[in-house]
């Protein structure tokens, strides 16, 4: 009879609640997340594509909201605050590729968008992407009552996905200092912030 027990291995899976959830295989990180978290502010994270970025940036959304129960067992479950909650501003470029300045645009746009309604958080007027990202921080600080965690996932890929076309690269990058240029004036409503690329 096979053993009905067996835990199976989280090939692919970057979402850390189904590896809990699943029955699947997990080796705990936590004492690394306790150790980073704790230590400073900010980091950025290079790392090859498959190396598990995304699962890292996922579990520490999950840390931060405070879902206890996916923690159960593990390292950090003991050591941690449960009580303190984080408005968590999740931004991904691991989708698709972009192949302009205005598909980057629309795609950061419609992130923020995503992070407003999930964080409960209208925006007031148009403004342009600094601006939305910048009040978004402002306003979750605000809303929560706790700094803002924001994480980006593969902050890189689309000036990497367009490295053949040099113009093209320049281009998008531009944009995406557009929006990374925020976190630095954020700094007094920004509680932790990671980024992770491939460069």
């Amino acid at each position: 009879m096979p053993d009905t027990h067996r835990r199976k291995l989280p090939i692919g899976i970057q979402t850390f609640s189904d590896i809990r959830e699943g029955n699947y295989y997990y080796v705990d990180k936590t004492p690394h997340i306790e150790r980073l978290v704790n230590q400073n502010k900010y980091y950025f994270l290079s790392r090859p594509r498959r190396f598990g970025k995304s699962l890292l940036l996922d579990t520490l959304r999950c840390l931060f909201e405070g879902r206890q129960a996916l923690f159960e067992g593990l390292y950090i479950h003991d050591r941690w605050d449960w009580q303190q909650r984080y408005p968590v501003i999740r931004i991904s470029f691991a989708d698709g590729v972009m192949q302009s300045r205005e598909g980057l645009d629309e795609r950061i746009r419609e992130q923020l968008r995503v992070q407003r309604e999930q964080l409960g958080i209208t925006q007031h007027h148009k403004t342009d992407i600094p601006g939305e990202f910048s009040a978004l921080i402002r306003a979750a600080h605000q809303q929560y009552g706790q700094r803002v965690v924001v994480l980006i996932d593969e902050y890189d890929k689309p000036i990497l996905d367009n490295i053949l076309v040099p113009e093209r690269a320049r281009e998008l990058r531009e944009g995406l200092k557009n929006l990374y240029s925020v976190i630095k004036d954020a700094d007094p409503h920004l509680h932790f912030v990671l980024l992770t690329g491939v460069s």
